[in-house]
C-alpha cells in the first residue's frame, strides 16, 4: 500500500461523514467521494445564486397582481439575504463586504444603463427603481460574492503566492475602473488581463474537499467562474432579470464577449474578500498574542 494510500486510509478513520454522504456511498473509492463532495459544497455556495434564479422563474409564472416584479424580486432577494445572516451562514463582516459589492455593482448598472451609454436596460416598471435600475439587481453582484465567501469556508480555501496587497487592490481598482473609462479613452481590459496573470501567475489557490487538499492556479479558476457566470447570464436573461439591445425583439444567447467581462469582475469580488480574510487572520493573531 502506498503511503498516499496509507494517509487517506487513517484521514478517513477520523473523517465525520456528512448528510450527504449516506452509508452505502462511503464504500466508494476516495477520487469519487471527494468529486461528489465537491459537488455538493459547490451547489451549497450557490445558495444565494439558486435562490435569485427560482425568484426570477417565480416572478415569470405567478400572478404578482399589483406588485411590479422587480419589486418582489428584490424583496425575496432582501428576505434571503436576512437569512444568510441569522442562520450563522454569513457574519456581519462578510455581510459588510457583500454589501460593499453590491454598492460598486449598482454603481455600475446606473452607469451601464444610462441613455447615452445603453449597454443594456430594465424595461418593467419598478416602485424600487433608482436612476432607471431596479436595486435588486445589486444583488447579482452580491450573489458572487457570496458564492466566494460560502466556497471559502466550505472548501476550506487557502491561498499561497498571493501577490503584494497594494498590486492586487491597484489591479482590482484599474479593472473596475475600466468598465466606466472605455466609453470613453479605449478599452484597456486586455492589457489589464495580461498584467493580471503576471500578477496571479505564481499563486495558487488550495481547496478540501473532503480529506485530500487539491490546488488550482489562480487565473485559471478566474476563467472559470466568469465562465459559470456567463451561463448564469443567459439564464438570468431567459427569465427577464434585464435584457441587452440584441435580445429586444426576443431572447438570443449572451456574447461570448462577456466571459472575459465577468471574469474581470470576479477579480473584484476576489480582491475585497481576500483583503476581508488577511485582515481577519491578522486580528486574529493580534488578539492570540495580547491574550
Amino acid at each position: 500500500m502506498s503511503a498516499i494510500a496509507v494517509y487517506d486510509n487513517d484521514c478517513l478513520r477520523e473523517y465525520r461523514y456528512p448528510w450527504y454522504m449516506p452509508s452505502p456511498m462511503r464504500r466508494l473509492p476516495l477520487p469519487l467521494l471527494e468529486f461528489w463532495s465537491f459537488g455538493i459544497k459547490e451547489a451549497l455556495s450557490c445558495a444565494f445564486a439558486v435562490s435569485f434564479f427560482i425568484t426570477l422563474a417565480l416572478s415569470k409564472a405567478l400572478p404578482m397582481g399589483d406588485l411590479p416584479r422587480y419589486d418582489f424580486i428584490l424583496i425575496v432577494a432582501l428576505a434571503v439575504q436576512f437569512a444568510l445572516v441569522y442562520y450563522g451562514l454569513e457574519t456581519k463582516r462578510e455581510l459588510a463586504a457583500v454589501s460593499l459589492f453590491h454598492l460598486l455593482g449598482l454603481a455600475l448598472e446606473i452607469f451601464k444603463t444610462s441613455p447615452t451609454i445603453g449597454s443594456w436596460a430594465y424595461p418593467e416598471f419598478a416602485y424600487s427603481k433608482l436612476a432607471g435600475v431596479p436595486l435588486y439587481s445589486g444583488f447579482m453582484y452580491a450573489a458572487v460574492a457570496s458564492y466566494m465567501l460560502q466556497s471559502w469556508r466550505y472548501l476550506s480555501l487557502r491561498l499561497a503566492g498571493y501577490p503584494p496587497h497594494w498590486l492586487a487592490v491597484t489591479l482590482a481598482f484599474a479593472i473596475y475602473l475600466n468598465f466606466f473609462t472605455h466609453h470613453f479613452i479605449g478599452d484597456y481590459r486586455w492589457p489589464l488581463t495580461l498584467a493580471l496573470v503576471a500578477a496571479f501567475w505564481r499563486t495558487r489557490v488550495y481547496f478540501r474537499p473532503m480529506v485530500r487538499e487539491f490546488w488550482m492556479p489562480m487565473p485559471l479558476a478566474f476563467l472559470l467562474i466568469g465562465f459559470f457566470i456567463w451561463i448564469a447570464e443567459n439564464v438570468t436573461t431567459l427569465f427577464g432579470g434585464w435584457q441587452y439591445p440584441n435580445q429586444t425583439g426576443g431572447w438570443e444567447l449572451v456574447h461570448l464577449g462577456k466571459i472575459s467581462s465577468w471574469g474581470l469582475l470576479v477579480v473584484i469580488t476576489f480582491t475585497i474578500i481576500a483583503e476581508l480574510k488577511f485582515f481577519s487572520q491578522r486580528k486574529e493573531s493580534e488578539n492570540k498574542l495580547t491574550n
